[in-house]
């Protein structure tokens, strides 16, 4: 008779249970830090807050949304994605400060899934936006916004907006492990600016010089805004251009697209750390 002994894997975690748990232990390790310096995440999700109340009150009243309809109901979708594209220079700075530290260094000594490392901080970065995205959303109901649309559309606006930031995490992570310091992470903050507002977040494209306007509209970010003001049901969705007649599609594969083209760029960068 022949017996066949079979290796014995009861009661073993899997290699995918175990790196699920590594990647939560990173992230709460991240996360920790919150409370470790409040002040960061104070105004981290306070920023936004500031930037409804300057937009909507200030400059606001002298806007005009193409077709009608109320400026600050107009906003809100745009402020939603600026949130999330500036989280690129929260990853930015967090990943540098880490590598710098040796913080990184330790982690990848450490018997934990060398995956880990990389989706704890894409797990913890992604729990931060979902608070700030929140946040943001009791914000613009006291002042006023609405969605117009049924409850799923609103959740596939949501689902748009933050699938837009795990794919603008890779690049903060990609920036954040070249970066060589925390005066590069800063300036390379500093482009965030005009890259949000050369889009149709707080002034339709129709309103920019021509050549400008169709700059905008390509604009990856300005696919997922009109994508979002399409399902909330807000005014000012741009339909007279191909690219603004397929926002939602396009709001789905720009970010696919920034993923296939960053991630693997981040994950070479880190497993070439030291060498």
């Amino acid at each position: 008779m022949i017996v066949t002994t079979l290796p014995d894997r009861v009661g073993r975690p899997s290699i995918v249970h175990n790196a699920l748990r590594d990647t939560w232990l990173v992230a709460h390790r991240d996360m920790s830090q919150w409370v470790r310096e409040p002040q960061l995440i104070v105004w981290g999700l306070l920023f936004p807050v500031v930037s409804v109340l300057l937009f909507a009150y200030v400059f606001g009243s002298g806007i005009v949304v193409p077709g009608g309809g109320d400026y600050r109901s107009f906003l809100m979708p745009g402020i939603f994605v600026q949130a999330m594209v500036f989280g690129i220079g929260e990853t930015i700075a967090a990943v540098q400060a880490d590598t710098a530290k040796g913080v990184t260094d330790r982690l990848r000594s450490m018997p934990i899934a060398r995956s880990a490392v990389v989706s704890g901080r894409c797990l913890a970065n992604t729990i931060y936006s979902v608070l700030s995205l929140l946040l943001l959303v009791i914000c613009g109901l006291a002042i006023g916004w609405r969605w117009e649309g049924t409850f799923l559309e609103a959740l596939g606006a949501f689902g748009l907006i933050l699938w837009l930031r795990i794919a603008l995490l890779w690049i903060g992570i990609y920036l954040g492990l070249k970066a060589k310091s925390p005066e590069m992470a800063n300036g390379i903050f500093g482009l965030l600016w005009p890259l949000t507002m050369l889009s149709n977040a707080f002034i339709a494209t129709s309103l920019m010089p021509t050549w400008l306007g169709v700059i905008a509209e390509w604009n990856p970010i300005s696919s997922t805004i009109n994508a979002a003001r399409e399902l909330f049901g807000n005014p000012g969705v741009a339909t007279s251009t191909w690219i603004g007649e397929h926002s939602v599609p396009m709001a789905i594969l720009w970010p696919a697209v920034i993923m296939a083209l960053t991630m693997p760029l981040a994950i070479r960068t880190f497993h070439r750390l030291n060498r």
